[in-house]
């Protein structure tokens, strides 16, 4: 899908993006992960993160902002009115490419959510609509929006959310009418009607692990200097910050469709898997499908079986270690999703402002903003967009490591501290040699 020279489908713009050397930067990215695990198993022998100390009180003038029921009533009403101007546009616009639901669907709420809730924290949980709903619906029934009719069960965990995942990546990325307004509209839909029916049932405990969006957007925020601590705003590095992340059944099925399907969305467009799709007699809807989720569970299973293959101590079991482990997959994610998007979210996202103003396509500029242009400079800088790809490849798989490494000496025990961490190691270079090919490859 293609308008005013920009294509609306993920990718990072292929070989003619990166003028460097492709087995260089995997060669370098290799030797980076080595060298930090070296490093840090000569400098790094005791635990330096730990949630129930680390961090330092924000300032009184910031937490007598951000903890008031005016701010958080302001983005309520922020996001219920981004909400449904743009399901004004949904319902009542054209069924165009210019029609700016695409754009918003596609790149401020999936790719955006990346960098607001690195700056800023959990984003989609401060703005979002199925949260204001439901809060609307407890206050009409003098009911508490905290509380449902039943118990969350623990087992399900955060698996509901990886689903949900799933569904978007599958929707953006394989179903032939992913740029048709039918689609979109009842994706957004179901989406709304599954989050409003449990958070009746389940009250807001729901949306902490079952909202895909939630879960997506508070798990990036682990990587930013704000946290919490029974309540209280913290700031802490972003390190110390991802070493808070609850550990719960479905997190590595988080991690890995996010980190899947981003591959995935490199690899189709890479000239030996279009070939294949070509030249093969099986439909291409379907190969796609089987790819897709050949990717997210390859993810899953490598670094799964990278974190089991090791000794334990006597209060652990190996099927525990997978999702004990998976926040330090995150930074994994940020980096991949900086490299394989960026130029995508800046251009295509200027483009989606421009199309705002004009929601029923027909003239308008409500907004003031229908007669920007939208700035290529990034685009017009192939060297320096190559660098801060490969960078942002490089430097989530090191955070990795370290994030790793640091669960490792507190979790296991002595003897298996070091050796313990080698086939994850492994898991890890794995990754970064297979996402910095496949930005090439695309």
């Amino acid at each position: 899908m293609s308008f005013d020279g920009i294509t609306l489908a993920h990718g990072v713009g292929g070989p003619k993006d990166l003028p460097i050397s492709p087995e260089l930067a995997i060669a370098g990215a290799t030797a980076a992960l080595v060298v930090s695990f070296t490093v840090l198993a000569i400098a790094w022998r005791n635990p330096r993160y730990d949630a129930a100390t680390s961090g330092r009180p924000a300032p009184a003038w910031l937490v007598a902002i951000v903890d008031s029921t005016w701010w958080r009533v302001l983005w309520r009403t922020l996001g219920f009115a981004l909400f449904l101007y743009v399901g004004v546009a949904a319902v009542f616009g054209k069924d165009l490419v210019i029609n700016p639901v695409f754009g918003v669907f596609y790149v401020w709420w999936w790719v955006g959510l990346v960098p607001l809730s690195l700056f800023f924290g959990p984003v989609w949980k401060a703005i979002s609509p199925v949260r204001t709903i439901n809060l609307a619906f407890a206050k009409v029934s003098g009911s508490d929006p905290e509380r449902g009719v039943f118990t969350y069960p623990e087992r399900l965990g955060h698996w509901p959310a990886a689903l949900g995942l799933f569904a978007f990546v599958w929707l953006e990325l394989v179903y032939p009418y992913s740029t048709e307004l039918g689609p979109v509209r009842l994706w957004v839909a179901a989406y709304v009607a599954v989050m409003l029916v449990g958070g009746a049932l389940f009250g807001n405990v729901f949306y902490e692990r079952a909202d895909p969006f939630e879960v997506y957007s508070t798990l990036v925020s682990r990587m930013s200097a704000w946290g919490r601590r029974d309540g209280v705003l913290l700031i802490r590095s972003p390190l110390a910050n991802l070493d808070s992340t609850p550990v719960r059944p479905g997190l590595v099925g988080v991690v890995a469709v996010l980190f899947g399907s981003t591959a995935f969305d490199s690899f189709k467009d890479s000239t030996h898997w279009v070939q294949f799709v070509q030249g093969s007699t099986t439909s291409a809807y379907l190969l796609n499908n089987l790819a897709l989720l050949t990717f997210c569970v390859g993810v899953g299973a490598i670094f799964a079986a990278g974190t089991m293959l090791t000794g334990l101590g006597d209060d652990l079991q190996r099927r525990q270690l997978p999702d004990l482990f998976a926040h330090s997959v995150v930074p994994i994610v940020v980096g991949y999703v900086i490299a394989h998007y960026l130029s995508y979210l800046v251009e295509v996202g200027q483009l989606t402002l421009i199309q705002m103003s004009n929601p029923l396509s027909n003239g308008t500029n409500l907004l003031g903003t229908a007669n920007l242009d939208v700035s290529y400079w990034l685009s017009y800088h192939p060297t320096l967009l190559a660098n801060i790809k490969v960078l942002a490849v490089v430097a989530g798989h090191v955070l990795g490591v370290i994030a790793a490494h640091d669960r490792a000496i507190r979790i296991l025990p002595r003897r298996h501290q070091l050796t313990g961490q080698l086939p994850l190691l492994v898991a890890m270079i794995a990754f970064t040699v297979g996402g910095l090919y496949l930005l090439f490859a695309a």
